[in-house]
């Protein structure tokens, strides 16, 4: 009876030491990820909760990602990135061009007419990412997905098919290199973040907006302006996303909560999110031409005159850059032959 006691005592003992080291092992982390958009829209739908929901399985749920969108951990859009950095949230998704010039070399993509294909962009960034921002532009914070959306069009309330078309129009643009763009067309860009297009569009304070399709879907562009301008090619312009976390709080987490991590970042995950929002320009338009709304395709001529229009914004882009002490046009000969190859 004595040695039964001894026993079942020692196994208690045993068990309980077995679960405190168990307990200390499966440490457990809850990340915030913060972002701008509604909860509803196609991108935390899409791509931040699938990111999210995989991480926390693949941990075996010892990671936590609690989702703050529509800013609602305070502060507005362009402050994401440095809410990264200084640890207001641990995770952030942001539209780089939100801190125009900060992040120089991911404007490569924002270029007019340089991207084709979502998947083959986001690829070509990730790579070029690593290569040349990852030590410098973005040494402050630890970038987990780079990539962008699908083509970037013109949803206005006026057909517009040259140039010309664009003269005195008020414009929402996305990014400083959307701007200049508008500016060489006669328009007047106006700076808003996403969410405030709907209220812009109602009360006339913009006449269009530059947005992929995929994001009119949330915003209900296609009930408030009933034109839309499609290129041939390659996309009016895209803008550039990081999913980014805070530095120390990636470094404190424990070898394998950093596997986990890792192993959700990176290539193949930014092909993903690129992909995705542009699968979601599909359904996106299909909205408006239920609406019977005006959808103009430009022929390859048509669309000629817009690329014409906006050369020179790559050659003072390249200038720019050089003041910078980066070669500009060696990026963008890196990104295309980066891009065929995928394509290939």
């Amino acid at each position: 009876m004595i040695f039964r006691r001894t026993l079942m005592g020692a196994a208690a003992a045993a068990i309980a030491v077995g679960m405190g080291a168990t307990s200390a092992m499966a440490q457990e982390v809850t990340l915030r990820l913060h972002q701008f958009l509604p909860p509803q829209a196609n991108v935390p739908v899409q791509v931040l909760d699938v990111w999210a929901d995989k991480v926390e399985a693949d941990s075996g749920d010892r990671i936590k990602v609690e989702r703050y969108p529509s800013m609602q951990l305070g502060g507005k859009p362009p402050e994401l990135i440095d809410q990264a950095i200084d640890g207001v949230a641990d995770i952030v998704w942001t539209v780089v061009g939100y801190t125009p010039g900060r992040y120089p070399s991911t404007e490569v993509f924002e270029l007019p007419f340089m991207v084709t294909d979502a998947r083959a962009a986001s690829s070509a960034y990730w790579q070029m990412f690593e290569k040349h921002m990852k030590d410098t532009e973005f040494k402050d914070v630890h970038i987990l997905g780079t990539w962008v959306h699908g083509p970037g069009l013109l949803h206005t309330n006026k057909e517009v098919r040259t140039p010309a078309d664009m003269q005195g129009l008020k414009i929402r643009g996305g990014s400083r290199l959307v701007n200049q763009l508008l500016e060489t067309t006669g328009a007047t860009p106006v700076g808003m973040p996403v969410p405030a297009i709907p209220e812009g569009l109602s009360k006339g304070v913009i006449d269009g907006t530059t947005i992929p399709w995929e994001v009119t879907t949330a915003l209900k562009v296609p009930e408030l302006v009933s034109n839309h301008t499609e290129f041939t090619g390659a996309a009016l312009y895209t803008l550039t996303f990081v999913l980014a976390m805070n530095k120390d709080k990636y470094e404190s987490l424990p070898d394998d909560l950093q596997k986990v991590i890792d192993e959700n970042s990176g290539l193949e995950f930014s092909i993903f999110a690129g992909g995705t929002q542009a699968d979601a320009d599909g359904p996106a338009r299909q909205i408006a031409v239920d609406l019977g709304n005006n959808i103009v395709t430009l022929t390859e001529e048509e669309t000629q005159v817009w690329r014409d229009a906006s050369q020179p914004i790559y050659d003072s882009w390249v200038a720019d850059m050089q003041t910078k002490g980066i070669d500009g046009q060696a990026l963008i000969d890196e990104a295309k032959s980066l891009m065929d190859a995928y394509a290939k």
